[in-house]
């Protein structure tokens, strides 16, 4: 059925009115898994190893987000549909508004070789139980609930 263009300028102007009030956003982390490893980012400017991932843009699904943000930040191209493994709130000292969708992808390639960035310093392959000693808590959270089927929390967690 085809929205009137009242309709979808009242649509339009409902969701901005929503969105200014509840303020939400949404953001996406992929682990790409090579049998018992995960590639894992380190960013320039803030602390710890993590998944990569980012904000899902305006026009873009989450899975779109994250396999752009995947393929950005390092190099590598997720392939086919991705696993939606959770949605997290996202409780950090900057916000508690945001959320992220958390995939999960074992198929990949390798689309070019990963260069430093303004945004990503480097980037790497760790095995599940060696960890870098810098590994952000979310991300270590992340790693027993996949691996070792922990029980799953709903926070983010920092």
């Amino acid at each position: 059925m085809q929205m009137s263009r009242w309709q979808r300028w009242r649509s339009s102007a409902y969701l901005t009115l929503v969105g200014l009030r509840r303020r939400m956003t949404l953001g996406t982390r992929v682990m790409v898994i090579d049998g018992d490893s995960v590639l894992l980012i380190r960013h320039t400017y803030v602390p710890g190893w993590s998944f990569p991932g980012g904000g899902v843009e305006p026009g873009e699904s989450a899975e779109e987000s994250a396999v752009r943000e995947v393929r950005e930040e390092t190099g590598y191209q997720p392939l086919g549909p991705m696993k939606l493994f959770g949605l997290y709130h996202n409780n950090s000292p900057v916000s508690n508004r945001d959320h992220v969708a958390f995939f999960v992808t074992k198929d990949f390639e390798k689309s070019f070789e990963f260069k430093p960035t303004l945004e990503i310093a480097e980037i790497g392959w760790f095995h599940k139980s060696s960890l870098p000693e810098k590994v952000t808590p979310s991300t270590s959270q992340r790693v027993d609930e996949v691996f070792d089927l922990a029980d799953r929390r709903v926070l983010w967690g920092y």
